[in-house]
């Protein structure tokens, strides 16, 4: 996989360690860096709409989160269980953890028990040659989704010290329970601010990404994400192309499933299914003009993303002034609008 070109220095103290609302702003409130061929521009997310125009189409996820961390029992110590990707067969792709990071010594046939009674039975690394990632077979009754629903908590990492409930990591357009993990870029929307944004003529279309556990190894590429593009969303994608608007997608996730709707020409039809693009300096993006998104940590494979859609000196623009604004990092963290025009 390709290293990405923007570099940077993350200091430990920006990461946003709880939600915005626990540090005294609405979710809108948090800081938004805006940049473009023609600079960059700090403001607030409530902003937003001074750096769109009517025309303008942000492509939003309504994939929700799910409660996909368990506590299990493995050879009589607690561990977790992160539960990320359902597969076609019913099986899941899972993470062992354990309070430092990813357990790397699982073995194929292992068990481990979950409460209620269910049963994780490791079979084999999702991805070959490593072993962050295993497909199991859950046993438990009922569905995987009601269990969670019932026993499990968000997934949450070291830099979040205290858990907070559900809701602190669903999006305004979380419609579609399954994502491991929230598809963040769009936790600062507010119904108030797509009220405005609407009554000024940006527009809106759905597509569905249900996203995996992150924190993958080093050099492990992106895997397989479910998808799905309607066809409403690529017949308004290519329209407002035509018309010279922007395709503006909010959050990678957008960007991933949208492109991988797109032909070599730009054209986006209608798609269903599990994509494994990773876009990069040998796949640009084709039809996303900009994104809306988190900021990401250095040398992970977001970095390739954004620099596929604007341009990696944009990319390196906006990130030394993330860091010398001293902008945060992460989920709950600060926003940035990248565009290429």
């Amino acid at each position: 996989m390709n290293a990405p070109r923007t570099r940077f220095d993350l200091a430990e103290d920006r990461s946003a360690s709880a939600p915005p609302e626990a540090r005294g702003l609405a979710r809108d409130e948090v800081r938004l860096l805006a940049a473009s061929p023609e600079g960059v521009q700090h403001a607030t997310f409530r902003d937003l709409a001074a750096f769109l125009n009517p025309g303008d189409l942000l492509v939003v996820n309504t994939s929700g989160t799910l409660p996909a961390a368990v506590d299990a029992v493995r050879d009589e110590r607690v561990i977790t269980v992160h539960f990320s990707t359902e597969l076609d067969d019913g099986t899941w792709v899972v993470e062992l953890r354990a309070p430092g990071g990813p357990l790397l010594d699982g073995r194929v046939g292992e068990r481990l028990s979950l409460p209620a009674g269910a049963v994780v039975t490791l079979r084999e690394p999702h991805v070959a040659g490593a072993q962050r990632l295993w497909r199991a077979k859950i046993d438990v009754e009922g569905e995987v989704a009601w269990y969670l629903a019932k026993v499990g908590r968000p997934i949450r990492y070291g830099y979040v010290p205290r858990a907070w409930p559900l809701p602190n990591y669903q999006t305004v357009f979380a419609l579609d329970p399954g994502s491991a993990e929230m598809p963040s870029a769009a936790r600062p929307f507010t119904p108030e601010l797509v009220t405005q944004l609407v009554s000024r003529g940006v527009l809106f279309a759905p597509i569905l990404l249900h996203t995996g556990v992150s924190s993958p190894e080093a050099g492990e590429p992106p895997y397989g994400e479910r998808f799905r593009v309607p066809a409403t969303t690529a017949a308004l994608v290519n329209w407002v192309r035509d018309q010279g608007g922007r395709v503006i997608a909010v959050g990678t996730t957008a960007v991933r499933a949208l492109e991988s709707a797109t032909n070599p020409g730009g054209l986006v039809t209608a798609a269903a299914g599990w994509t494994e693009l990773v876009l990069g300096p040998d796949r640009p993006a084709r039809a996303v003009d900009g994104l809306i998104t988190g900021l990401h940590t250095p040398e992970t494979s977001h970095l390739l993303l954004l620099e596929a859609v604007v341009g990696p000196e944009l990319v390196q623009r906006a990130y030394d002034a993330a860091v010398r604004r001293d902008y945060l990092w992460h989920e709950f963290g600060d926003v940035s609008l990248l565009t290429s025009r």
